[in-house]
């Protein structure tokens, strides 16, 4: 099944950066790419509406046209990426997690239209990021060029997360041509004498990095420990040096009812380049 890049297009400077992404990635991955515009309005997802009180929603020319505009754009400057294009009569949330249970990677900028400013993450791309049954790709900070240098990063913690995503990470790391950082955070008040806590750190990132190198042979690796007083907190100041950071949906110490762990969220909230959130396949919540 050639599984698509899928990403969600609504006219905003935030989702057509995105659309750059994605563009990129659906070439990197050599899938086509699909554009996606839900016109059912956000607020009638998940909410009880009569869709007769509002109107029924359709599809509209306007949208049509910024679509296969913006598909047109793409292609021209990403020579054979093969581009589709449609509207789907649904909130734009739930448009993106259904889509994505056929769909190799979605794309999510960091705000779309309506979007409030007190909402780091506009409310899609939370929920996108929260229940997708793929990969998604989390595009911020919107203001800001897609990055084209830089290693990948991911956090190493020894969770099940944890090593999905550093998989993913040494996956992209490898189309990309670029290397990839292993990171492990631990409290400064560990003093850097205590030898067993050192050791666990450095166990930790030598099992990742061996079986990155057994996946990837010829990957450039690195392997590094930083202190911090929260993961969140050294993971964001590294991702200023980094094309990409790759975070797991949930690491150690995370609560059930967080669909997305406090790292990751941190991460896809305030991080200075794209984030990649690894949720398995056909993975469901």
């Amino acid at each position: 099944m050639n599984r698509p890049v899928v990403v969600g297009v609504d006219g905003s400077p935030a989702s057509l950066l995105a659309a750059e992404h994605a563009a990129r990635a659906a070439v990197l991955r050599s899938r086509p790419l699909h554009l996606v515009h839900g016109y059912l309005h956000p607020l009638g997802y998940g909410v009880p509406v009569n869709p007769y009180d509002l109107g029924l929603p359709a599809p509209t020319e306007e949208a049509q046209k910024m679509l296969e505009t913006t598909a047109a754009d793409l292609a021209e400057r990403c020579p054979g990426l093969t581009v589709e294009v449609r509207q789907v009569a649904g909130g734009p949330g739930a448009t993106l997690v259904e889509e994505s249970r056929r769909a190799e990677l979605v794309v999510v900028g960091s705000r779309g239209l309506g979007g409030f400013a007190g909402l780091l993450l506009g409310s899609v791309g939370t929920q996108v990021a929260a229940h997708a049954h793929c990969p998604v790709l989390v595009v911020r900070p919107a203001e800001e060029p897609i990055p084209v240098a830089g290693p990948v990063l991911v956090g190493v913690d020894g969770s099940e997360p944890a090593e999905l995503a550093v998989g993913y990470a040494a996956d992209e790391a490898a189309r990309r041509g670029d290397g990839l950082v292993l990171l492990h955070v631990q409290p400064p008040d560990r003093a850097p004498a205590d030898g067993a806590t050192e050791t666990h750190a450095a166990e930790l990132l030598a099992t990742a990095a061996a079986a990155v190198r057994g996946s990837h042979p010829g990957l450039a690796v690195e392997e590094r420990v930083l202190r911090a007083p929260k993961a969140e907190q050294a993971l964001v100041e590294a991702s200023g040096d980094a094309a990409l950071v790759v975070v797991g949906s949930r690491g150690r110490g995370g609560f059930a009812g967080l669909l997305l762990g406090s790292v990751s969220q941190a991460l896809v909230q305030h991080a200075h380049c794209p984030v990649l959130v690894a949720r398995p396949y056909g993975h469901a919540r």
